[in-house]
């Protein structure tokens, strides 16, 4: 009897407890530090006190944690079934603090939230259709700059986190994050197979521990606290909706709804797997109603954490399950805050020591995705050398686009969105539009002379 063994795909792939316990705290281990950025830059911005502040970084984690389960596990009509990772987004931080420091409060940008990840959510459709839109010249354009925007991030963990304390950028913080580094290259070079896997957490450990024999780390303050809370619904107070906070958040929508396509198609690449407009549609549901949830415990808008989509290049464990298991971890975390403390002790350059490979990593997958490319047609430098150049724009110079009409500011503020907006539509002038027209194609060797 012949009988045909389904293959199974990477992402489905089961481990044992163990690996997925140890793989999925590594991938909170690299997304905590951006987890609760968003929610302390928020509050500390609009006013709240260290009481308040902390209720909105408790409820971060615990929806982050909540939103990785449907993103990973998946229900009807919602979740890529992917290993993503999901958190507070860091792009509507913005946004949110105009409104709250605007004449709205925290109870007008928790109304904002929810009905702009409604509409979201309707328009849902219209995004999971231009998958097509998004052929390796597009991808790759993307997924290049999504690293490039995240090592300012990890420089700014190896100069300490922090631009107004006394330590910033001394040669301390960065002598910790060349040891960090240090071992991670060690690692991965001499390891075997399975510690290289586990090289991020086992620099991030060694990294942390290397900190308590200087004297730098301080966890003398994890034991302060409860052990034990779990978030109250609407523990803010109920939401308010305000047309104008509702606006500004729906144009957010949009970019968080670019950049999580951006990163399951990123994903969909580095896992080898199928991507298609129904798995972007759930991919893209789930994003938008863990979003209008996560008011009701005092948190604001998810997205696909890029930094974890590096971790997923460089240590090779696709398995949705290990970051489902991280997912669990975080929801852990989020009801007992006391691991939450220690984890948020590990001193910043610790995380941006091996931040420097993470993210550059997510790079690298970028370029590897472009060398895809034909570039035997010119057009197709054009794309992505402009593409490029366009998302380094708001990382060069913030205020560049500080003239332009309020709409244009907030989708180009981003250089992942930037990118993404600029490669779509020139893919789409180039190789899409008729104009009567053959594209100019150019040999290597042409290519070459003019570059010398």
């Amino acid at each position: 009897m012949n009988t045909e063994i389904k293959k199974i795909q990477p992402e489905d792939e089961v481990l044992s407890a163990g690996k997925n316990l140890t793989f999925g705290l590594q991938h909170v281990l690299t997304m905590y530090g951006g987890l609760i950025a968003a929610p302390l830059v928020v509050g500390t911005a609009i006013g709240l006190n260290a009481a308040e502040i902390a209720l909105l970084i408790t409820a971060s984690i615990l929806v982050g944690g909540l939103a990785t389960l449907l993103q990973t596990l998946g229900l009807k009509w919602f979740g890529a079934k992917l290993p993503i990772v999901q958190g507070t987004s860091f792009a509507a931080v913005a946004s949110m603090i105009a409104i709250g420091t605007t004449g709205g409060n925290i109870q007008t940008i928790f109304g904002a939230v929810i009905v702009s990840s409604i509409f979201g959510i309707l328009i849902t459709p219209f995004f999971s259709k231009i998958v097509r839109f998004f052929p390796p010249i597009v991808t790759g354009s993307i997924i290049t700059i999504i690293g490039i925007s995240l090592l300012p991030v990890a420089i700014r963990w190896i100069m300490g986190g922090n631009p107004k304390a006394p330590e910033w950028g001394s040669l301390e913080n960065i002598g910790i994050a060349a040891f960090t580094l240090g071992v991670l290259l060690v690692v991965s070079r001499f390891g075997s197979a399975t510690m290289a896997r586990l090289g991020v957490l086992i620099s991030i450990i060694v990294g942390a521990i290397f900190t308590i024999l200087l004297g730098v780390a301080d966890f003398s303050k994890v034991g302060n606290g409860d052990l034990f809370a779990f978030p109250h619904l609407f523990a803010f107070g109920l939401p308010s909706f305000e047309m104008s906070a509702i606006l500004t958040m729906c144009i957010v929508t949009i970019v968080i709804l670019t950049e999580t396509t951006a990163s399951l198609l990123a994903i969909g690449e580095i896992v080898d797997t199928k991507m298609d407009s129904h798995r972007l549609a759930d991919g893209l549901r789930a994003d938008m109603l863990s979003s209008a949830i996560a008011p009701l415990f005092g948190s604001f808008m998810q997205c696909a954490f890029v930094q974890n989509v590096g971790l997923v290049a460089i240590s090779g464990v696709k398995s949705r399950f290990v970051v489902a298991t991280g997912g669990a971890i975080l929801v852990v975390l989020g009801l007992l805050p006391i691991f939450g403390r220690l984890i948020a002790a590990i001193p910043m350059p610790v995380l941006g020591g091996a931040g420097i490979v993470l993210f550059g990593s997510v790079a690298a997958s970028g370029i590897r995705t472009l060398s895809k490319v034909d570039y035997q047609t010119q057009s197709n430098l054009i794309i992505v050398a402009v593409s490029i150049c366009v998302g380094l724009i708001p990382l060069i110079s913030p205020d560049f686009f500080h003239a332009f009409p309020k709409v244009f500011q907030t989708l180009f503020h981003s250089g992942i969105s930037a990118t993404c907006i600029a490669a779509v539509l020139l893919n789409i002038f180039f190789n899409h539009l008729s104009f009567g027209k053959k594209p100019v194609r150019s040999s290597v060797k042409n290519v070459q002379t003019a570059i010398h």
